[in-house]
């Protein structure tokens, strides 16, 4: 899986090492060599696990499908946004996590002193 292109539809063969990548980012992490050019690309669909060639000298909008089921892989790439979040439940549903300093509890509140009040009016 690649971490570079989050929606990655086909692995590439590089023709240096033979190895399968999904990127050329995956390549230069992996390998200790440049990615060798090519005009013929050997690519995986992910969709169908089938291998197929592209030349990539006459290329059209047809060879950004796969042959056999049809998967466009040719898409604008994905990739992963840095972002801060807080983790937790939707503060408009379950508003439990805040406390506001600003508002002071009852020091004697507690359950048996509710008990005694519910217990003396219901007799």
């Amino acid at each position: 899986m690649c971490k570079h292109i989050l929606n990655a539809q086909v692995s590439i063969r590089s023709p240096c090492c033979k190895k399968w990548f999904d990127c050329a980012e995956c390549h230069a992490e992996a390998a200790d060599h440049n990615l060798a050019r090519s005009t013929e690309m050997v690519f995986a669909c992910k969709k169908c696990k089938k291998c197929f060639r592209k030349d990539v000298t006459d290329w059209d909008e047809s060879d950004e499908f796969c042959p056999h089921c049809d998967n466009q892989f040719v898409l604008d790439a994905k990739t992963p946004q840095a972002a801060l979040r807080i983790e937790g439940e939707d503060i408009r549903v379950d508003s439990k996590m805040i406390k506001d300093d600003r508002v002071r509890e009852d020091a004697d509140r507690s359950i048996s002193r509710y008990d005694d009040i519910v217990s003396s009016k219901l007799g």
